[in-house]
């Protein structure tokens, strides 16, 4: 090439050699030419989820949570009630002839509690009395929605169980354990009813002769039913080992029902007292009153005294960690883009 020929790559609007479609090489600063036509590809996007707690980097995030339905709740605690019932009225029924003396009506209680606890605690949270249930509401561990609920089906199971012992007695059986005065299968099924007066244990032992009050009655009523929701709110705390739970409100039940048994025939349990009085005589279905009442106060009592000592001040009372039931929560996550 002579010198006075220009260079072609020093032409303005000329390609570089290679032709029109060629790439610079790397490092020369130019940008690279995409020719016509071509397709843009880009790296593909990297999926990832650094932290699942930040949902808001989450797309189509649905929360789900399942556990036991409303009804399975009440059969639950429908079943513990009727085995709570059924062992306790139906060893104080028959103590006469089985020898079981008030230690033994008391641990029947008691062992029924801590075997239902254990089968069907963990649906509905083991309750199996109305002041247990009313307890926990007041310490905002039940939601007050299920108060009502709960209730009918305690009450549904302790009746049933009452119905199934007063079906069971022999006609020929009370006028022999009174040895011949007279007496029916009402009367008889009213040893296991909790009173006071001529209704107490005290006064059917004494003939009449002595008898509890109401006074002690109550205050009795009151104090063990508090005693009882603190420990159960106590044992089913989440910071606690719960699986000693059952055994330490078992126990529980079964010490307090041996207190109250010589006052006023210890209830300690609204359902149980409303079982032994449907089938027992007139008067105990007017005492009846008194073994709500009394259950109730205390256990809005524990309730209370939970509420205000029971957990740190910065923690949320209603917690679903807090309860024997557990419901299985289950998170979907679709579409996570980063």
């Amino acid at each position: 090439m002579s010198k006075d020929t220009p260079d072609p790559s020093l032409t303005t609007g000329s390609a570089p050699a290679g032709g029109p479609d060629a790439v610079p090489s790397p490092g020369t600063g130019a940008h690279p030419v995409v020719p016509a036509g071509a397709p843009v590809t880009e790296p593909p996007a990297r999926a990832h989820v650094d932290d699942l707690d930040d949902l808001d980097d989450l797309d189509d995030v649905e929360p789900e949570t399942s556990g036991p339905s409303l009804l399975l709740r009440m059969g639950a605690e429908g079943l513990g009630t009727f085995l709570l019932v059924l062992v306790g009225l139906g060893i104080s029924l028959y103590s006469a002839l089985s020898g079981a003396t008030s230690l033994g009506v008391a641990l029947g209680f008691g062992l029924a509690l801590v075997g239902g606890t254990i089968a069907f605690g963990r649906v509905s949270g083991g309750h199996f009395n109305p002041a247990v249930t009313i307890g926990s509401a007041v310490a905002g561990r039940t939601p007050w929605r299920d108060v009502l609920p709960y209730w009918l089906a305690q009450l549904v199971g302790g009746a049933l169980a009452s119905a199934v012992l007063f079906l069971t007695i022999p006609s020929a059986l009370p006028r022999l354990v009174a040895q011949g005065k007279a007496a029916t299968t009402r009367t008889f099924f009213s040893g296991t009813a909790s009173g006071w007066g001529a209704n107490s244990p005290l006064a059917k032992l004494s003939q009449g002769q002595a008898s509890f009050a109401v006074l002690p009655v109550l205050l009795i009523e009151i104090v063990a039913t508090a005693l009882l929701v603190a420990v159960f709110l106590a044992a089913t705390n989440r910071r606690t080992q719960r699986l000693l739970a059952p055994v330490a409100i078992g126990l529980t039940y079964a010490v307090l029902v041996l207190l109250a048994a010589p006052i006023g025939n210890g209830s300690v349990n609204p359902a149980r007292a409303t079982a032994a009085a449907l089938f027992s005589n007139g008067l105990a279905l007017r005492q009846l009153w008194l073994f709500w009442l009394a259950p109730v106060v205390g256990a809005a009592l524990a309730g209370l005294a939970y509420r205000a000592f029971g957990t740190d001040p910065d923690q949320e009372l209603l917690s679903e960690d807090d309860d024997l039931a557990v419901d299985d929560e289950v998170i979907v996550v679709e579409n996570v883009r980063g």
